[in-house]
């Protein structure tokens, strides 16, 4: 009888457990797929570092002069009163020569421009990249090293300090008849050739307010930046001002730790937002739409003239034994005209999707700068709901 008792009972355990697994894993999967939907957004979404620049980190720009030395032949003419010479003359005088105007005729020295980018919160004593281009008439800078040259900010203060082996990408070679020119050879750049020399001051840690610019000003987009700020905060921190400005509040808990708030923040996801806008270069016949361009329904006919003439030249004699008559060369014009009769007025349905807009466009059987003028003109007529850009 104790057998017979305990059966029933392992199995009306066993089929609780089982039913209680069973609705354990069923809760824990739906849990798994909310969580992964959650840190899985669309493919649109971008986080917050890719569409927008925090106050303060920012590069600075820098441009300077020197003379780039050790040409094979290939720099300035030292003419009179050319600026490279007299940049030679007083650069060689620092150092304790005094050298006579007739004596400089060295064809091995350039006049250059240094252009750098002193990176953010660059400290003294780190290095960063400048790029070096002629001023004069130099053929090349092919081998060159530029001599020490400071690097001056917009305040004109001295913020870098430029020297090193310049690295030319491209090189030029030739004889009395012709010429072989790869790249740009009066063109290059000296990997962390610049050293930093004086610090920008700016104290991010002490803000108290921090904004933030979008690179394209939005204002739906700016609007999603502060909600997906305040989200995640649990506060209104974040407000935006302006379609590219969001104005940010350093909460509680954040005090002398903007750095953790912006790293927390960045990370953030949102959908940017965009104009209906088409971008159309003409030279190459390249258009670009955005997902949001609309057009309305439209009928287009899009025909062409073609006149081809052919000049075909037949000789023209006189008979045999013909007593008057010169042999010559008659010409023969041949002139057909194509008014493509073929093509028909087409009805583009109003697109709903930016899909359905290129099929309804393609099916015209069109190429690129036809379609160009078509756009142009169906945005002319009011049928289409975008901006057009031309470059």
């Amino acid at each position: 009888m104790v057998g017979l008792k305990l059966k029933p009972e392992i199995k009306i355990a066993g089929s609780g457990m089982i039913k209680a697994l069973s609705g354990l894993f069923a809760v824990t999967s739906l849990a798994l797929a909310l969580l992964t939907a959650a840190a899985n957004p669309g493919n649109a979404a971008s986080r917050i570092k890719d569409v927008t620049n925090f106050e303060g980190i920012r590069d600075n720009l820098l441009v300077g002069y020197g003379l780039v030395v050790g040409l094979n032949n290939t720099g300035d003419t030292l003419s009179d009163g050319h600026f490279t010479k007299q940049s030679l003359l007083a650069m060689l005088e620092r150092l304790g020569v005094k050298p006579t105007e007739a004596g400089l005729s060295s064809k091995n020295v350039a006049a250059v421009m240094i252009t750098a980018s002193l990176p953010a919160f660059a400290r003294q004593g780190s290095r960063f990249d400048v790029t070096v281009s002629a001023l004069g008439d130099s053929a090349s800078l092919l081998g060159g090293t530029l001599l020490v040259s400071p690097l001056l900010g917009a305040d004109g203060e001295v913020y870098g300090v430029a020297q090193g082996q310049v690295a030319v990408g491209g090189f030029s070679a030739g004889g009395d008849a012709e010429t072989v020119t790869k790249g740009v050879p009066t063109s290059a750049r000296i990997a962390n050739g610049a050293i930093v020399e004086r610090e920008l001051n700016f104290d991010l840690s002490s803000l108290k307010t921090i904004r933030i610019s979008l690179r394209n000003p939005d204002l739906t987009t700016a609007r999603r930046i502060a909600q997906a700020m305040n989200a995640f905060l649990g506060t209104d921190a974040a407000q935006p001002s302006d379609p590219g400005t969001v104005q940010l509040r350093v909460p509680r808990g954040y005090e002398n730790n903007v750095v953790g708030l912006l790293t927390d923040l960045e990370q953030l996801r949102v959908e940017p937002d965009q104009l209906a806008r088409i971008i159309i270069d003409e030279q190459s016949g390249t258009i670009v739409m955005g997902e949001n361009v609309r057009i309305s329904t439209v009928a287009i006919a899009q025909g062409s003239l073609t006149i081809r003439i052919t000049e075909t030249a037949q000789v023209s004699q006189p008979g045999p034994f013909a007593e008057v008559g010169d042999t010559t060369t008659v010409a023969r014009t041949d002139i057909q005209v194509d008014e493509g009769a073929d093509n028909k007025l087409s009805v583009v349905s109003s697109g709903v999707t930016l899909q359905d807009l290129i099929n309804g466009l393609n099916s015209l059987g069109i190429g690129p700068r036809d379609l160009i003028t078509i756009l142009q003109a169906v945005k002319a007529a009011g049928a289409l709901q975008a901006e057009i850009q031309v470059m």
